[in-house]
């Protein structure tokens, strides 16, 4: 099975065409050996500066979002106005830069256990996902 069939199945799986722009942003997110860590803006500056492929923020928006709902991607919601999305989707902490907006990723061993003493009737945890925010020492 050559990549383009895997990146294919993945779209179809998702409920999505695979037309050549969702292929793009389909090989743009998942072709890498490293975590991404992304806005629906920077994903449409990268495609257009890597590929040759006009792809609208609509088509953007609707693959990213069509991901997110398979389990393909995650959403860090820093505040009400932006999200990232991330393409490790385990259990896994995060750090953001406020002055750089670069988001590092924080596993389990970097983080003493956490413990929450409160929960709502009948609601169980089902993860636990801290963001740390910095800012300049100055």
């Amino acid at each position: 099975m050559d990549n383009n069939s895997v990146f294919i199945e993945k779209l179809r799986s998702s409920g999505l065409r695979p037309t050549k722009q969702r292929l793009e942003i389909c090989k743009l997110l998942f072709n890498r050996k490293e975590t991404f860590h992304f806005t629906i803006n920077d994903l449409s500056k990268i495609l257009k500066k890597e590929t040759n492929e006009k792809v609208s923020l609509a088509t953007i928006y609707n693959t990213v979002n069509s991901f997110k709902k398979k389990g393909y991607l995650k959403e860090i919601s820093i505040n009400s106005e932006k999200s990232y999305f991330d393409t490790n989707t385990s259990n896994h902490h995060h750090l953001i830069d406020e002055s750089t907006n670069e988001i590092v990723d924080l596993h389990l061993d970097d983080i003493n256990d956490i413990k929450i003493k409160k929960t709502l009737r009948g609601k169980k945890i089902k993860s636990i996902e801290v963001l740390v925010k910095l800012e300049n020492n100055n």
